[in-house]
């Protein structure tokens, strides 16, 4: 997804996907043949590593991947002993973002594998959600935004997806099914 958004505003790139963890990927930009890496701020920030980000993308320029940054707890549906043990964890305007993205991502019929992206933020209780729907080399973008109370992040997100769908987005995913 970040390689689309790169080629989209600078076709010119050559794009070098990397593997590894964040000192393997760190340490090919000494050794390998590349000039520059995009990783997540946050990981390098949590690795005490946070002198080596030299810029920042802009929202306007590149959407994280959906939930990226969202920490979740998963327990067992049915032990409310738990639940209340860790009902202070529970993040309303995080839990009503990541509801937003996900449902976009629900209703695309996707997982990790397509390339969409979106911001789902909060403010004074309302969600405004930014997402998009990318091929793969960047050359088309469909892209949108929407706004609404946060007790209907979950419909704002479903709602997005079908807007984007409607406007040319499915045949991109079209495309991208058609080639797994």
């Amino acid at each position: 997804m970040r390689a689309a958004q790169l080629l989209h505003c600078r076709a010119d790139l050559t794009i070098t996907p990397l593997r590894g963890n964040l000192d393997t990927r760190l340490r090919k930009l000494d050794t390998a043949d590349i000039q520059a890496i995009i990783v997540a701020a946050a990981g390098l920030k949590r690795m005490r590593l946070g002198d080596k980000i030299t810029q920042y993308f802009s929202a306007d320029i590149m959407l994280p991947a959906i939930g990226q940054g969202a920490l979740g707890l998963e327990m067992r549906r049915d032990d409310e002993k738990t639940r209340d043990i860790l009902a202070f964890l529970d993040h309303y305007p995080t839990r009503a973002a990541v509801e937003a993205e996900r449902s976009f991502l629900v209703e695309l019929g996707g997982g990790c594998e397509l390339p969409v992206a979106a911001l789902a933020q909060f403010d004074d209780e309302s969600i405004h959600l930014d997402a998009l729907v990318a091929n793969l080399d960047g050359s088309r973008i469909f892209r949108d935004a929407i706004e609404g109370p946060a007790d209907k992040a979950g419909e704002l997100g479903t709602t997005l997806a079908s807007t984007l769908l409607d406007a040319g987005a499915q045949q991109i995913l079209d495309e991208i099914y058609g080639s797994l």
